[in-house]
């Protein structure tokens, strides 16, 4: 398991080190940040859309597809549960990614259909699609 460390001092603005690579996220002005970083749930959004890229080109190159390139575009929204005729539950927030994609390449009809299935097997879609459990637990 990889350990993300976060640290904010008193503002929205927060750094994040991940190993060797370090991030910044932040709000837009307008929700009272500095729009010095993407927010949360654009960070969300890319680990998805990245995801969802890289299990394409993995399984392209075991099955030796001519897929050339991934384009993908992920953008999220919420909607009040309450509103929704078709979810389980009635509280809180229902949160929708919509993804598009262009597979670039000679690829038949049939393989891109094939791609489309394979990018629901994407690690972490199946993370936010199953049941998640945050704790917390306060240190000094």
């Amino acid at each position: 398991m990889s350990e993300v460390v976060l640290r904010s001092r008193g503002s929205f603005l927060t750094e994040i080190q991940m190993g060797e690579h370090t991030l910044t996220a932040d709000e837009p002005v307008s929700a009272g940040g500095s729009n010095k970083g993407p927010n949360p749930y654009d960070l969300l959004a890319a680990a998805l859309g990245s995801c969802t890229s890289m299990t394409l080109v993995f399984y392209a190159r075991r099955e030796k597809l001519p897929l050339e390139g991934v384009d993908l575009r992920v953008t999220h929204g919420r909607s009040h549960a309450k509103d929704c005729a078709d979810c389980l539950t009635q509280e809180g927030y229902v949160h929708t990614f919509e993804m598009t994609m262009r597979l670039e390449g000679p690829l038949t009809p049939e393989q891109r259909l094939k791609l489309v299935e394979i990018a629901r097997r994407c690690p972490v879609r199946k993370t936010l699609t199953s049941q998640i459990r945050v704790t917390e637990r306060l240190v000094e």
